[in-house]
């Protein structure tokens, strides 16, 4: 039995949410978000929140539960708060710089990266070696994160390349003389 599943999705003021035609569409001051419905499970809006429910006792449906309560929940924050992600550049030469809809990298090679930012993203440059990537959908926030670090994935030697900001890269100690 799900824990988290049992737990109704609270839906904070200034949000709305509807169920119509198999989508659940909630909308807040950042933007509107759909997700499809799964057919094993039940949602339901009740006074100020969403509940989310197994509709048979099947394993698939038990199994669905808890991450579409927890996807629900993804909706319901990416509307009023959104999602961030944070990317350090560590090595010599290697610089990030947004211009427009391009996020334009040098990473070592013979020729500069265009990466094209994607609708409904932003990505901002604080400074050459950090790239903050935001926006309302989660998922699409960690998957431009993602295809960002893939062009120069860090390196155990010395640690070169993109990182996530808090993750920990394992370094090895390298030829002994």
């Amino acid at each position: 039995m799900s824990r988290i599943g049992k737990k109704p999705v609270s839906v904070p003021a200034g949000v709305t949410a509807n169920i119509a035609g198999g989508e659940l569409s909630v909308k807040g001051p950042k933007g509107t978000l759909t997700m499809p419905l799964a057919d094993d499970i039940k949602y339901e809006t009740v006074d100020g929140g969403i509940s989310v429910l197994p509709a048979n006792d099947t394993k698939r449906a038990r199994a669905f539960w808890g991450m579409q309560r927890t996807l629900v929940q993804n909706l319901v924050t990416g509307v009023t708060e959104g999602f961030s992600k944070k990317l350090l550049i560590t090595g010599v030469g290697y610089r990030a710089a947004a211009q427009g809809k391009t996020l334009k990298l040098q990473l070592g090679y013979s020729h500069d990266v265009n990466f094209d930012i994607p609708e409904g993203i932003e990505i901002k440059t604080p400074d050459q070696t950090t790239v903050e990537i935001s926006g309302i959908d989660k998922q699409k926030v960690g998957q431009v994160a993602a295809e960002i670090r893939r062009w120069r994935k860090p390196e155990p030697y010395k640690g070169k390349g993109i990182k996530y900001d808090g993750e920990f890269i394992f370094r090895k100690e390298g030829k002994k003389k």
